[in-house]
């Protein structure tokens, strides 16, 4: 098998249908490539949708749907999804990890593709992502680090001109370029990557679990690419709610715990626990010296509902794995 997609749907089943359907005119190109969808558990009638979806349009030939016993997160559900080809008989050269809310543009699976067989020493590349009038997004970033999070929270222009070499989502490049970590909503992994290293480690719920893989993958020799040729519209927060807003002027959702959960086991796993003690402390001071300033220049909050006391009940307080 030349390429697996696995798709990992809970309580999004429309958004993962118009996913399908973008995929539906790019899967001819491939005679051997194969996409599955894993329910996790929705309990919303998501498997019965998706079901019939599938049936209605044919697509059976090339997807088929696994219902997951719990909801288990991005890792678990993308790892259900890959574990039965991986001993089987032609277990695929790539795997590709990608969103529900996500729409494939023509010719993207064939770029990112066509791009792994021209770099043999790429182990994950990522696509570029794009609102959908075409509008780019940040896709490629570096390894979060305590200066990374000094100016996440500050967002001084001055501050991250200093910090340039730290800046966790720098600007956005047209041409492809090694980076530390891609977005895990189009990101496709060789399958030496998967054996050298293993599948995604499950106890992240949902975030940071692709920055974690990718800095595994890095750690084993392998490089991290972007492939801006591979176009993919990503609906930012669609699947999920936690990116999203009701209102342009409305300040960005209050982050769920398992947000903070998957940063601090990221930090405390790869970093140790002091580390990430100063990476908390870092990103506290930052907002809120942000907030502080806002104030002072009477400018409106734009930080996350309830994200200061939350940073410091869920990382300071309670920073043990």
């Amino acid at each position: 098998m030349k390429l697996l997609i696995a798709i990992v749907n809970y309580r999004s089943a429309n958004l993962t249908i118009d996913c399908l359907q973008s995929l539906s005119s790019e899967m001819p190109k491939f005679l051997d490539a194969r996409v599955v969808v894993v329910d996790c558990a929705s309990a919303d009638g998501s498997l019965q949708t998706l079901a019939g979806a599938i049936d209605h349009h044919g697509w059976n030939s090339w997807a088929q749907l696994i219902a997951a016993p719990e909801n288990g997160g991005f890792a678990y559900g993308n790892n259900l999804a890959i574990k039965p080809f991986l001993d089987a008989p032609g277990s695929p050269e790539y795997v590709l990890l990608l969103n529900p809310d996500t729409l494939v543009r023509p010719g993207a699976l064939t770029a990112l593709v066509n791009f792994m067989d021209q770099n043999p020493r790429v182990g994950i590349a990522g696509s570029r992502l794009e609102d959908p009038d075409g509008t780019q997004q940040r896709s490629a970033f570096r390894f979060p680090s305590i200066f990374g999070e000094l100016d996440n929270g500050l967002r001084l222009g001055l501050v991250s001109r200093m910090l340039h070499r730290f800046v966790v989502a720098p600007a956005p490049q047209e041409c492809p370029h090694e980076t530390d970590w891609v977005a895990g909503a189009s990101m496709i992994v060789r399958r030496q990557v998967i054996s050298d290293i293993g599948l995604m480690d499950e106890q992240y719920f949902l975030y940071y679990e692709e920055v974690d893989y990718c800095l595994r993958a890095r750690r084993a020799g392998w490089q991290i690419w972007y492939a801006p040729e591979s176009r993919v519209v990503h609906l930012i927060g669609q699947s999920t709610g936690v990116t999203t807003k009701t209102a342009p002027t409305q300040r960005p959702r209050r982050r769920p715990a398992y947000w903070f959960d998957s940063r601090k086991r990221y930090f405390v796993k790869n970093r140790g626990h002091l580390y990430a003690m100063i990476a908390d402390a870092a990103w506290l001071i930052g907002l809120i010296l942000c907030r502080t300033r806002q104030i002072v220049q009477r400018r409106p909050n734009d930080i996350p509902i309830s994200l200061i006391p939350d940073l410091f009940r869920h990382s300071l307080l309670k920073w043990k794995v």
